[in-house]
């Protein structure tokens, strides 16, 4: 789904020197780069409200990521926990699940810019791909509105058993994982990238260009020392 939407000379801008560059490999966190807010917490959040998750577990899972906010669980631990709690849940409810939550709580928040710039690198014949420690459900979900396919979606996942979720996790790109994912599957240099987080930094790192995209202070302090390109998508300044 591609909407048409009248750019600022400064996104459109940003767009046009994205697409200068000719890049065959492009790469996209999601949460805080596509869209603003964590969508991986916004779903669970909102899983918990449904039901979704046996009670005892969510009360667990409650509690745990009030732990992680205080920094006593890290960012790996708890992106993949927050995964595994759906063991035992169907793929098919997780995906629908996915859907109705991403088309209701989240496309309301993606950047304008970020939706043709995508569909523009595939038109001109890059190889777009979407990594992001939130699960695979919500990003497939998600991304699929920049015309990024499942496929090309390395998100925070667990191994799929009769058609219902395990607790055994496939991977969680997070922090230097994201660069790991990207090595494992792509096998190809990343022309252009872009993240908003010191968790990006090191997919970044291993970018021909590097794009801060909505960056939080830690990351755009790092940008402006490695010389990467610092955007601030339309509302965020």
């Amino acid at each position: 789904m591609k909407a048409e939407t009248q750019l600022s000379s400064a996104a459109q801008q940003f767009v046009d020197s994205v697409l200068a560059l000719g890049p065959r490999v492009a790469v996209f966190d999601c949460d805080g780069t596509l869209w603003t807010g964590d969508s991986g917490a916004d779903f669970f959040y909102w899983e918990v409200k449904r039901r979704m998750i046996p009670a005892k577990v969510a009360e667990w899972a409650l509690a745990r990521y009030e732990d992680y906010k205080a920094g006593k669980v890290d960012e790996e631990t708890m992106c993949g926990e927050m995964v595994t709690i759906n063991a035992g849940v169907s793929l098919s409810t997780l995906e629908k699940a996915a859907e109705e939550f991403f088309a209701s709580v989240v496309e309301k928040r993606i950047f304008p810019e970020m939706l043709p710039l995508a569909h523009e690198l595939a038109a001109a014949g890059a190889s777009v791909w979407a990594v992001s420690s939130t699960n695979d459900w919500v990003v497939r979900a998600g991304v699929r509105r920049f015309g990024i396919p499942a496929e090309h979606v390395l998100g925070a996942s667990v191994h799929i058993q009769d058609g219902l979720a395990t607790d055994r996790l496939v991977r969680v790109p997070s922090g230097p994982g994201k660069a790991t994912a990207i090595r494992e599957v792509l096998r190809r240099d990343v022309d252009v990238c872009f993240g908003n987080s010191v968790h990006d930094a090191a997919m970044l790192e291993i970018a021909g260009h590097a794009f801060a995209v909505n960056p939080n202070p830690d990351l755009e302090k790092m940008a402006q020392q490695k010389g990467w390109k610092v955007y601030w998508p339309t509302g965020t300044k």
